[in-house]
Order: structure tokens, then C-alpha cells, then sequence
């Protein structure tokens, strides 16, 4: 599977979960919402801060960065409220024999 990195296996990676890996010099926050995959960049639009350091709501499906507030839906990276108004950017995931992948298919 080239480009596309491992994160861990699905058993590692339970509903209300996130985890992170890095695909080259992207960082990348994978969320487990309910058996649902997600993955966004593992950066707040607002301030350049890791979300992974955020809390993972998954009841609402949204990730909050600790620096200033900002929310963010896991689904697919909408800013939820200020003082965050771009959205994080979102990348695709894949599940091949019980390991999850993703990548930044940015290009």
C-alpha cells in the first residue's frame, strides 16, 4: 500500500478513540466515532496547534484544541466555532485485514 501509512489495527483503535501518526512532515489524528474512521491534520487552523492534545468529543463527533476553544468536526474538518473559521484539513482511511491506514493525499 504505498503512501499509505499504518496507524494501528482496529482493535487498538476503540469507538471514542483518536490516535495519531505522522505521513511524511504531516501529522495526522485518526478518530474511531462510534466504528466510524475519520482522519484530519493534526493542526488547528486557528493557531497552528496540535489537536491531538484537544479532547475528543465523541458524542458530538468534534475534536476541541486546547490552545483557544476552537472545535472542529472529526467528519470532515468544518470549524464549529470560533475563533477557528478554516476548516482542518481532511484525509482518507482505509481498513485492510484489521490495520487502518491514511495518508496526505494532498499531492
Amino acid at each position: 500500500m504505498r503512501g499509505w501509512e499504518f496507524v494501528c489495527t482496529t482493535a487498538e483503535l476503540l469507538p471514542g478513540e483518536k490516535r495519531s501518526v505522522w505521513a511524511g512532515d504531516t501529522a495526522i489524528l485518526v478518530f474511531n466515532l462510534d466504528g466510524d474512521l475519520h482522519a484530519l491534520e493534526d493542526r488547528c487552523s486557528h493557531e497552528d496547534f496540535e489537536l491531538s492534545s484537544g479532547t475528543f468529543d465523541a458524542a458530538e463527533g468534534s475534536i476541541e484544541c486546547i490552545l483557544h476553544g476552537a472545535r472542529f468536526d472529526v467528519r470532515d474538518g468544518r470549524a464549529l466555532c470560533a475563533p477557528a473559521y478554516a476548516p482542518v484539513a481532511k484525509f482518507p482511511v482505509r481498513v485492510v485485514d484489521g490495520a487502518i491506514y491514511t495518508r496526505d493525499d494532498r499531492g
